[in-house]
């Protein structure tokens, strides 16, 4: 399972997250199957010189994002087929890469919204028109209350867009969706907050009414021009700061 690759990671990197990369690495490869038995704890230990507790933790978190199974009395297996949270750690993994991604988590966010948007259009019905101008409304009522009102009309704000995602009726676009959403998470909050706090609460409203009617009239020009207004309208990021430092 090995390889001169993966035994040339950077000293810093942490021994789980190696331990995490090289059975990824197997399972991508096909070296491990979907359903297949990995080697115990012990055996691994010694294949990738660390203790075991560091083992233990990597099958924990592999367990958890859905990559593999524990089965009592058996052992650890890959789960046989496709898991939607097999795609938390590529996404996790490739933004963990780069120092400071803000940037290119801009510009995968824009690309997710315009691919959501168009699927959208294909699905929806006069119930998810219905629907998005609830939360379009609630989102204007948010905005009325003042800049003190960020955390709502933050709320309100991801309501719609999850509500954009949910008309596309595709379960795996909505689970990567929801990852690309939980990444840009604080610069989305830093948007919201600097529009707010500079009085440009109606500008950032009509950023969403905009996108509620190019859905309703299945309009598809300047999609991504749209969409950028939403989220990056003016904003300068720096390093993603979390919402809560505020």
């Amino acid at each position: 399972m090995r390889t001169e690759e993966s035994s040339k990671k950077n000293g810093s990197e942490s021994v789980v997250q190696r331990i995490i990369d090289q059975l990824v690495d197997a399972v991508i490869s096909g070296k491990i199957k979907p359903g297949e038995k990995i080697p115990t704890e012990t055996e691994m230990a010694e294949e990738f010189g660390v203790g075991r507790n560091s083992v233990r933790e990597a099958i924990k978190i592999l367990v958890h994002l859905g990559v593999l199974e524990i089965r009592r009395a058996e052992g650890t297996f890959v789960l046989d087929g496709f898991s939607e949270s097999m795609i938390d750690p590529m996404i996790y993994g490739i933004i963990l890469q780069k120092e400071d991604s803000s940037e290119d988590l801009m510009e995968l966010r824009e690309m997710m919204e315009v691919g959501v948007m168009q699927l959208a259009m294909k699905k929806l019905d006069q119930y998810d028109i219905y629907n998005l101008e609830e939360k379009l409304d609630q989102m204007k009522k948010e905005i009325s209350k003042g800049p003190e009102n960020v955390g709502r009309v933050f709320e309100a704000d991801n309501e719609f867009h999850s509500a954009i995602s949910d008309m596309g009726q595709n379960p795996l676009v909505e689970k990567i969706n929801r990852i690309v959403s939980l990444l840009t998470r604080s610069m989305r909050f830093k948007t919201v907050d600097t529009m707010l706090s500079t009085g440009r609460g109606q500008e950032l409203f009509d950023a969403h009414q905009e996108l509620y009617d190019m859905l309703v009239s299945r309009k598809t020009e300047n999609m991504n021009q749209a969409v950028r207004k939403t989220y990056f309208s003016g904003i300068t990021f720096g390093k993603a700061e979390d919402e809560s430092s505020k």
